[in-house]
């Protein structure tokens, strides 16, 4: 099995005994043409609506910036508080779908027919998914996310005057317990970060190589829905899902991108004494920008494949530092700990009804869950585009159960070592440390601060250059009518404006919660989308040979 160049699905052809048999030609609704020394491939409705709402609310955000702010808080609210239910709930089927398809007769279908190989190696297509699906934010939460909530677990349940919870904690805490606010606390963290995210993620991608590489159809969010809409998926209908697409992902990248630049900002202060402030952090986000701008350029094969490789591998060397500067006996066989009480929390964890720990399932999961549907779109084409070959049963596997694994063996050391600092060294100034600073200040109580510090500002700029690479690369592939071969200037001007949004929503309308909010609204919508694709997933799949 050999690496070959940029794959490219539009030139593959399907099986014909699969195809869908449609008079739609890519690109047909696309206009053509130049614009001084540049040229361009635009979808008619697509990329024109996108690109004025998206400039809209650029514009709206910068003259009104209070108004703005007030608008995304309450949007937060409202989402959060009212369909919290709906992420969960809608999460739990994602998961029991992708299952329910592994053992079904459906799992030995080929994607991209009985003879199709894969294009790359396990190696590559391993580092590419999980790269560009939740490096950076296992960067960001690696650390603080595993102390939040164990010393939240750690505090109990308190309650307000009007009998609501006003703790944090996730389900019924564990007071006074530490040893079972360890095991708590880590099995709420491998949750957001497990099995359920790349259920999300699992669903988009089957679907569009699905309906790309076997039934023929452009690779494209809208083509997964043919069984459902027919010809009409060629109109409206796959227009506002397409557009729906555009915005949820470029919200998501722009959060991401909020969040890296916040981190790199502290490590930069603890290493060079850079300030922390909004104008170092617009500096960084240019700076981020301007590398994944030369990635676009240079493609997937020589931009997110190879950097996606090297982060993965730099990666691998940190966490191993990690674990061998700290308790690694402790560590290791905490690992199957965790592993355990994820395994035990989860029922209760992924409950949608019923919860009384109500700033966790609305604060934590549900702001989680929109995240990863609004990611779900760049990150499933993404692996879509680098996973033909595989059988869908190969498919999920592979990408719910190796990325969900890694998720626990990185939070089982990072967060495991953190916690370890509190709990048996009685080091707090981990838990003290702003939020973007606490995985910095958990290797400050290690040998070598200075270079793995340095190392973990590196790992989250490049993380977030692959994620932008392969995100711009994504929408522009929505926006120019399933063509994946459109002129570089638009894949450009997708990644400025995800950097463009992520400062304006930084500076002008309340920083990381107004990032947040915009992912929760964009996310709402979306879910409906994923919903309706589980069912054209199973059409799809019941309409292959056996």
């Amino acid at each position: 099995m050999t690496d070959q160049k940029d794959p490219d699905p539009t030139s593959y052809e399907a099986p014909p005994e699969s195809v869908i048999d449609t008079d739609y030609d890519i690109g047909q609704d696309n206009i053509e043409g130049t614009f001084g020394p540049f040229g361009f491939d635009l979808h008619k409705p697509v990329f024109p609506v996108s690109a004025i709402a998206v400039i809209a609310f650029v514009i709206f955000t910068l003259l009104l910036p209070e108004v703005a702010g007030n608008t995304f808080s309450a949007m937060f609210s409202f989402v959060t508080k009212g369909f919290d239910w709906f992420f969960l709930g809608a999460a739990d089927i994602f998961v029991i779908v992708c299952l329910l398809i592994v053992i079904s007769p459906y799992g030995k279908i080929r994607l991209g027919g009985k003879d199709a190989k894969p294009d790359f190696t396990y190696t590559s297509w391993f580092a590419m998914l999980f790269a560009a699906g939740m490096g950076i934010g296992l960067m960001f939460y690696g650390v603080s996310e595993p102390l939040s909530h164990f010393s939240s677990s750690l505090g109990g349940i308190s309650v307000g005057e009007d009998g609501v919870r006003t703790d944090w904690a996730p389900l019924g805490a564990a007071g006074g317990n530490e040893a079972e606010a360890v095991r708590l606390g880590m099995a709420a963290s491998i949750f957001h970060w497990g099995l359920h995210p790349w259920a999300i993620y699992a669903i988009v991608a089957l679907s569009l190589a699905l309906f790309s590489y076997n039934k023929g159809l452009p690779l494209t969010i809208r083509s997964a829905f043919y069984p459902i809409f027919g010809e009409r998926v060629w109109g409206w209908p796959g227009h506002i899902i397409d557009i729906l697409a555009v915005f949820a992902t470029l919200f998501g990248l722009a959060t991401s991108l909020g969040l890296g630049a916040a981190q790199a900002n502290s490590g930069f202060n603890k290493l060079f004494g850079m300030p922390i402030s909004d104008t170092s952090q617009v500096i960084l986000i240019c700076g981020i920008t301007a590398i994944a701008l030369f990635s676009v350029i240079r493609g997937l094969e020589a931009g997110v494949k190879l950097l996606s490789e090297i982060n993965m591998g730099v990666a691998f060397l940190l966490w191993a530092f990690v674990l061998i500067a700290g308790p690694t006996v402790l560590l290791t066989t905490d690992m199957l700990s965790f592993l355990g009480a994820y395994l035990q929390y989860l029922p209760e964890l992924s409950s949608p009804i019923g919860r009384d720990d109500v700033n966790f399932a609305q604060g934590w999961t549900s702001f989680y869950w929109a995240w990863w549907i609004s990611w779900s779109p760049f990150v499933g084409m993404f692996i879509a585009r680098v996973s033909r070959g595989r059988t869908v049963r190969e498919f999920i596997i592979s990408v719910l159960l190796v990325p969900s694994l890694v998720c626990v063996l990185w939070m089982s050391v990072f967060g495991g070592a953190a916690i370890n600092q509190v709990v048996r060294d009685g080091y707090m100034a981990v838990t003290e440390a702003p939020l973007p600073l606490q995985l910095f200040t958990m290797l400050d109580a290690m040998p070598w601060t200075a270079i793995t510090s340095f190392i973990g500002i590196i790992l989250v700029i490049v993380f977030f250059v692959t994620s932008s690479d392969s995100g711009s690369l994504v929408i522009d592939t929505i926006a120019a009518g399933g063509k994946v071969d459109a002129p570089v200037p638009q894949r450009v001007f997708w990644c400025l404006f995800e950097g463009v949004v992520a400062i304006v929503l930084l500076l002008s309308a309340g920083g990381l919660s107004s990032l947040q909010s915009m992912v929760i609204s964009t996310g709402l919508p979306f879910t409906v989308v994923l919903l309706v694709m589980c069912v054209a997933i199973w059409r799809g799949l019941a309409s292959e040979p056996r």
